[in-house]
């Protein structure tokens, strides 16, 4: 159908697959059409696929004379010394296998989409053409995975933040740097102010941090070495080079360093809300799931190596109680090891990996082991969440650091009055902020709990001789901390309930005759039930209960 294209790569993925093409023009909804209906032909052909396993150089050979330049390439930098081959109807590929024994095996398919991509992901390579797709063994299957994609679409955080006017990204801004606009940025304060109280009570001392540094204190921390892919380029400020920071943590240690330290005030918990700064490409940018600059929800441990594991615990134990605050109530556990590049001696690699692993064990939490996915630094424990959709979100880590106190030569005086280095804690409860938020709106399809709502309350009139008394309800609910709209435009009641419904407002006060007569309120929630009627002291009351619940 498309004699010129060339195949790239085509890996199965987590719900289908896709397979990326040089092609000099961009498919097109109706080639998806038509490649689906050359797809259902060759199905019901029932044409076998066959394996051939064949020597290195005949695979290249074979490549070269079909002109396909990508499988050559992938042949030449695969160790093997034979390839495997599948052949179908006349066409032949490169892959690893195993297939179905034929084509008629493939009982129900659909051409879900089509996206740009770098070949290799890589933005100096040439852009291909993606087409996704999926295919289950029976149309049942199928259409349930269509249908839930239908509601990952309703439920995309872009779509919901758009309509629900709680952020925006701009061009003249720069891709992957985000405006909070007033209802998001009123959640995104409630979420900060949650976030910063339970740290007073966790007994974390709070800090802020400048946005750049200079570009040596990068290369001390050893992130110039292993994370210079993901920095910007240094800028120059009186003759010395600064770099916007990827990272807080040497931050925290220079507020370690700044004064002397002494075993009897360990641990030293540091929590910052601290913007960082990471190159991006911008493939893979994506609302607030995949941004160029964002707040980590940021603290740096610093403890004795006997109080290690039980500073591990109280982690765990704050982050179970933050994800349970917002929702979140299912979530998958990883240790992840010692990764190819590191930093650090394999001594205190096991010491550190143990002493994670021992804290999962002993809270009871079952976990995968994920090889090789620690940071150059250190292991970690990463949590992911499961949101309404059942799909899961990296959020919460908790990584141990023995190289950075090494780097930096920090110390504290022990009860034998000698110099002794610390354990360091890097943790994230949520991870970024904007990352969370966006896991959030998806998460409550945009109905968010009435403690995050931006606006909690409208209050709505019968007629426009009711504007003043519902305007004196108004401040007296705002007095007592709610967030409250008014609507008093010369709309009918029914248009005011559906716009106020469409923004998804959790409670709507309805003012007229009646109300103002009897000193009452009548109150309906956002799924249409019509509860009270309440005074106003009453209803406060019970929407500053529901409030302190977190429901």
């Amino acid at each position: 159908m498309f004699p010129a294209a060339k195949p790239a790569i085509g890996p199965a993925i987590d719900d289908g697959f896709y397979y990326d093409f040089d092609m000099d023009s961009p498919f097109t909804p109706e080639d998806l059409t038509a490649i689906e209906k050359k797809m259902s032909e060759i199905i019901k052909k029932n044409n076998p696929f066959v394996r051939k396993n064949i020597p290195k150089k005949d695979a290249i050979d074979l490549f070269k004379k079909m002109g396909e330049d990508y499988k050559v390439e992938l042949i030449s930098e695969i160790a093997d010394e034979e390839m495997s081959i599948y052949e179908e109807g006349g066409f032949v590929d490169l892959c690893r296998g195993p297939h179905v024994f034929s084509t008629g095996a493939i009982k129900a398919f659909k051409l879900l989409s089509i996206a740009g991509a770098y070949w290799r992901g890589n933005e100096k390579n040439k852009m291909l053409q993606r087409i996704y797709g999926t295919a289950y063994d029976s149309k049942e299957k199928l259409k349930e995975h269509l249908d839930f994609l239908e509601e990952v679409k309703k439920r995309d955080h872009r779509k919901l933040g758009k309509e629900l006017d709680l952020f925006s990204v701009s061009e003249d801004i720069g891709p992957g740097l985000i405006l909070w606009h007033p209802n998001g940025a009123i959640i995104r304060k409630t979420i900060e102010d949650f976030w910063r109280d339970e740290h007073y009570k966790a007994d974390y001392k709070l800090l802020y941090s400048p946005h750049i540094a200079k570009l040596n204190l990068w290369q001390k921390s050893g992130h110039l070495d292993f994370y210079r892919e993901n920095m910007y380029s240094p800028m120059e400020i009186e003759g010395v080079d600064y770099e916007l920071k990827p990272m807080n943590c040497p931050f925290h240690i220079s507020v370690y360093k700044s004064s002397l330290r002494s075993y009897r005030e360990f641990p030293v918990r540091y929590a910052e809300l601290g913007t960082v700064y990471r190159y991006e490409r911008s493939g893979v940018l994506h609302g607030l799931l995949r941004v160029r600059g964002f707040t980590q929800d940021d603290a740096h441990i610093f403890c004795r190596e006997d109080q290690m594991e039980d500073e591990i615990l109280n982690i765990l134990d704050f982050t179970l109680f933050i994800l349970k605050t917002f929702g979140f109530d299912s979530y998958d556990v990883y240790l992840s090891t010692r990764p190819e590049k590191y930093v650090g001696t394999q001594e205190n690699w096991e010491k550190a990996t143990n002493a994670l692993r021992q804290a999962l064990e002993k809270k009871g939490l079952s976990y995968q082991v994920d090889p090789g996915e620690g940071v150059f630094y250190g292991p970690k424990i990463d949590i992911k969440i499961k949101d309404s959709l059942n799909r899961y979100w990296q959020c919460s880590t908790i990584q141990v650091d023995f190289n950075n106190p090494e780097r930096f030569d920090i110390n504290f005086r022990g009860s034998d009055g000698k110099d002794h280095r610390p354990i360091m804690i890097h943790r994230a409860l949520m991870g970024s902020l904007e990352r969370f938020f966006g896991v959030l709106i998806e998460h409550y399809a945009g109905i968010f709990p009435l403690w995050l709502a931006p606006v909690q309350i409208g209050i709505i009139t019968i007629a426009e001789r009711h504007s003043d008394y519902a305007l004196g309800i108004a401040r007296s609910l705002k007095a007592e901390g709610l967030r409250v709209e008014t609507n008093l435009e010369n709309e009918k009641i029914g248009h005011k309930i559906r716009e106020a419904t469409i923004r998804k407002v959790p409670y709507l006060v309805i003012i007229g005759d009646k109300e103002i007569a009897e000193g009452k309120l009548t109150v309906r929630k956002r799924s249409g039930e019509n509860i009270g009627p309440f005074t106003v002291e009453e209803f406060t009351g019970v929407i500053k209960s529901e409030i302190k619940n977190k429901k």
